[in-house]
């Protein structure tokens, strides 16, 4: 069996089909997804909090981020693996080689995810020249939480909205074959995706991106505290993790999820 691959993510963006994501961060997990009709995993440093109990992402290494990746590759045959870069593990361009390279041929992920705008747009080349897949993500960052004041909506303003869409449009031009847009309006959601040709995958950004990315543990209602907006406990409804999972990926698809309530 082989995997999804970039140019099918391509093309279900062109023939407008919902490209459902889910973080996982075990084998256990992952053939779960897999099962239900995931199409990519990605490994993402929330693992820091829902795996690991800490405050924020920040703590998470890349040692832990390629044993979980490696699990993960276990635990799938078909779906597509990302894995994030996390905090500090790409300052500079070398740095960030050296890490997505470990991440890639350790981890075994098809793709590297990292955070940021204009500032990792030269960074994004340097990946993509050496072959590394990359997966921007704008929006609200996790990793820049405590210099944005919070986990709060970004670009409700036009100047900030039209910068999201700028810095979009410079990391595809960079070599970025993918990108997740995170807490913004979903009128904003719609345009970026629109902007540009490589899959938009949402999480609290709107039904009309090309996909969208729930963290695991929230779409089960296990998350201790507050669950997001922009998530919902799929679980409550089903009563058994596969079936959530797989209802989870049939709303996605089916385009009545995220609904009017779980948007900004």
């Amino acid at each position: 069996m082989s995997r999804i691959n970039l140019t099918s993510l391509r093309k279900m963006k062109a023939e407008q089909n919902k490209i459902a994501v889910l973080t996982a961060y075990d084998a256990s997990f992952s053939h779960v997804l897999e099962q239900a009709g995931i199409d990519v995993i990605l490994v993402g440093d929330s693992l820091g909090m829902v795996i690991q109990g800490q405050e924020s992402t920040l703590p998470v290494t890349v040692d832990d981020m390629v044993y979980h990746t490696r699990n993960v590759v276990r635990g799938s045959e078909k779906a597509f693996v990302m894995a994030d870069m996390p905090f500090m593990s790409y300052a500079n361009a070398e740095q960030a080689i050296n890490n997505a390279a470990r991440l890639m041929a350790e981890g075994g992920a098809q793709m590297v995810k990292l955070e940021g705008g204009a500032i990792v747009v030269d960074t994004v080349k340097q990946l993509v020249e050496r072959g590394i897949p990359v997966c921007a993500h704008l929006g609200l960052l996790p990793q820049s939480v405590h210099r944005l004041g919070g986990y709060r909506v970004q670009g409700r303003d036009d100047d900030n909205a039209q910068q999201l869409i700028d810095d979009a449009k410079a990391l595809q031009d960079a070599g970025a074959d993918m990108l997740v847009l995170e807490c913004v309006p979903a009128e904003l959601g719609k345009k970026l995706t629109q902007a540009v040709t490589i899959p938009v995958i949402g999480i609290g950004a709107g039904k009309n991106c090309d996909g969208q990315v729930l963290v695991l543990y929230d779409m089960l209602g296990l998350t201790p505290g507050k669950r997001p907006r922009f998530s919902h406990d799929f679980l409550a409804d089903a009563g058994a993790i596969p079936a959530a999972i797989a209802n989870y990926v049939q709303d996605v698809k089916a385009g009545d999820f995220p609904s009017n309530e779980q948007q900004y």
